[in-house]
């Protein structure tokens, strides 16, 4: 890797005190960071002043009032910065599922026959189950893109076929949580606009991974949770401009008209917002740069570096291992550094169970990508899943490669 391009990987774990845990003798090692990250001590420590210091309610004449009035719109500064937007473009809620529903039952309320709702099999249910439910409520057809088993990938020519002059929204993952894929959704937002459809993108797996700017998407939409990247449990949701202003929302009628705020339901998670915009601080210490979105993308690039290197070390090494079936694309496709795998004869909760021994803590099940594992006819085993972070090392995974070999024989 160029010099310009190292992830200092030693700086990053000195920021985690999850890292001191150990099992027995031997130190934890986090690979469950596609269920949600460690927390670095900063995060936790901005949420601990806001509560400590400065915990009020909004938009009220008191001092503690109008910081939490600041933080939040600092916030919202960090978050747009994360993803390329503006400020007034970011909502809050309580993760995103949550956010997903809310946003579904305002764009379903200008739904009916005839039109349609394209997703994919590859996505978590988040990014299904809301679109299902409003296509039953309005009588919305629902058009299914499936994956190709063998590739991890989506079936791109069923994809064009299912965007047409019926299609009202498009709602794609930018990548597979079970399987680490990553989607080109900036062309599947060109597709829906065509045709004048609105397009949603789950970023939540891929927020921690690469680089996020909407505006070269070209999304109308795009949604991620913080603790997939390093911050607390809270989700976020992109809405252009114009989209959230022409949403009719469910929301109480004293609740701001304006956008974003018009999105967000009741008193938010002010802690967890705090907490989410000193998450993206985290990320942005790791690059360098005149601005935060400089150093955001150039923290991505070494971020990559670093997970791209891990990320093969790991699919080589799966390879070596009897009985291990690796699943989705392979490292020199375009994928996360996020692994899933089965192990034969053996259900996935047992090899987890096995490894947590060793101090490996890994994810097991489906992920709710239920679609996904029913096609990989893993619905009952389960997948065993792999995710290397920021703090992640190359002698970590030699350790999972070694108490795999072990667990095979």
């Amino acid at each position: 890797m160029a010099t310009t391009l190292m992830h200092d990987v030693e700086a990053a774990r000195a920021c985690f005190p999850a890292l001191l845990r150990r099992q027995g003798e031997t130190a934890v090692a986090y690979f469950d960071g596609p269920g949600g990250t460690q927390v670095p001590r900063t995060v936790v420590e901005a949420m601990s002043d806001y509560l400590y210091h400065h915990n009020a309610n909004t938009h009220w004449a008191y001092p503690t009032s109008q910081e939490t009035d600041q933080a939040l719109a600092a916030a919202r500064a960090a978050l747009a910065d994360l993803l390329g937007a503006a400020p007034d473009e970011i909502a809050f809620g309580a993760n995103m599922t949550t956010l997903t529903f809310h946003l579904a039952r305002a764009l379903g309320r200008g739904l009916g026959p005839g039109d349609e709702i394209v997703v994919t099999e590859l996505d978590h249910q988040a990014n299904v189950a809301p679109w299902q439910a409003i296509a039953r409520e309005r009588g919305v057809s629902l058009r299914v893109v499936p994956f190709d088993p063998a590739t991890g990938e989506l079936v791109w020519p069923d994809l064009l076929a299912a965007i047409g002059p019926r299609t009202r929204v498009v709602a794609v993952g930018a990548a597979s949580n079970a399987l680490g894929t990553v989607t080109d959704v900036r062309q599947v937002a060109e597709l829906a606009a065509r045709v004048g459809a609105i397009s949603f993108i789950d970023a939540v797996h891929f927020a921690a991974h690469a680089r996020i700017d909407v505006s070269a998407i070209g999304c109308d939409f795009l949604a991620c949770s913080a603790y997939k990247f390093y911050g607390p449990h809270v989700g976020v949701l992109f809405g252009r401009r114009d989209r959230i202003a022409a949403l009719e929302v469910p929301k109480l009628d004293p609740a701001p008209e304006t956008s974003p705020e018009r999105l967000e339901t009741g008193t938010q998670n002010h802690e967890g917002i705090v907490g989410a915009h000193a998450a993206v601080d985290f990320l942005a210490e790791r690059g360098s740069g005149a601005s935060r979105r400089a150093r955001l993308s150039d923290a991505f690039h070494r971020l990559h570096a670093h997970g791209q290197h891990l990320v093969e070390h790991l699919w080589d090494g799966l390879a070596r291992v009897p009985g291990v079936r690796r699943l989705g694309p392979p490292p020199t496709r375009p994928r996360t550094p996020t692994v899933s795998f089965s192990l034969a004869n053996r259900p996935a909760e047992q090899v987890a169970r096995q490894l947590a021994q060793d101090g490996l803590f890994v994810s097991h099940g489906d992920f709710y990508a239920t679609q996904v594992a029913r096609r990989l006819g893993l619905a009952e085993a389960g997948l065993i899943r792999v995710g290397c972070a920021c703090y992640s090392t190359a002698e970590e995974v030699d350790r999972l490669l070694s108490s795999l070999a072990r667990i095979a024989r």
